[in-house]
């Protein structure tokens, strides 16, 4: 692959399944930063529970809700991957192919940043690609691990622009709209035999139900 200086925005996850919260937050970050953006569905993290449902069908939901999508794509890197799935080494092949010059920029939700300090080589991604934390309405950072705190207070950008013009090294805070949707949320739903409209995209449920995923059936 030729490396690229445009920059990148990449957002991973189990996406177990995909819901409209992650496409509205993949909408955000393109329109916001004005980037191509990656979906990066998990293969083996080993700072969260496993996927409930297996990496095919994962990436099928996910191409059914990206289909018409606009400079939102899929990298399937991490679910091929044998053995652990390592943040760092995403970011560490990804600034290989892109080159030194290129912006990545990471997306995290609020959350996955206060417990960055569990990653492997946490420290060590600030160096590889910038951060885009996204804030839920009334939620702020205050309360993160001292060492996240500062590398927050050392980091902080208030200008998008910023992480366009730099390769990595900055953070941003992306206020959204709330979006009461979650996966857990879903497939209690599912479970419950309650609808999914306006949880998840229609394809995307039809694909649960044909499929009988989460214990759903047509």
């Amino acid at each position: 692959m030729s490396a690229s200086t445009a920059p990148l925005a990449i957002y991973g996850g189990a996406f177990d399944p995909i819901h409209l919260g992650h496409l509205a937050l993949a909408r955000a970050v393109r329109d916001v930063f004005d980037v191509q953006v990656h979906l990066l569905p998990t293969g083996d993290p080993r700072h969260r529970d496993p996927a409930r449902t297996t990496a095919q069908h994962r990436l099928a939901m996910l191409e059914a809700a990206t289909e018409h999508e606009p400079r939102i794509a899929i990298d399937t890197r991490e679910i091929e991957r044998d053995g652990p799935s390592y943040t760092v080494d995403t970011l560490t092949e990804l600034r290989a192919e892109r080159g030194l010059e290129c912006p990545l920029l990471l997306t995290l939700g609020a959350d996955a940043f206060a417990g960055l300090a569990i990653w492997h080589r946490w420290r060590e991604l600030i160096g590889l690609a910038h951060f885009i934390i996204a804030l839920r309405p009334g939620f702020a950072l205050g309360d993160v691990k001292p060492e996240l705190a500062q590398l927050l207070a050392q980091r902080r950008s208030e200008h998008p622009a910023e992480l366009r013009h730099a390769p990595a090294g900055r953070i941003f805070e992306l206020p959204m709209l709330p979006h009461p949707q979650s996966s857990s949320e879903i497939r209690r739903r599912i479970a419950a035999g309650l609808s999914l409209e306006g949880w998840v995209a229609p394809a995307v449920e039809r694909h649960i139900r044909t499929h009988g995923l989460y214990g759903s059936g047509i």
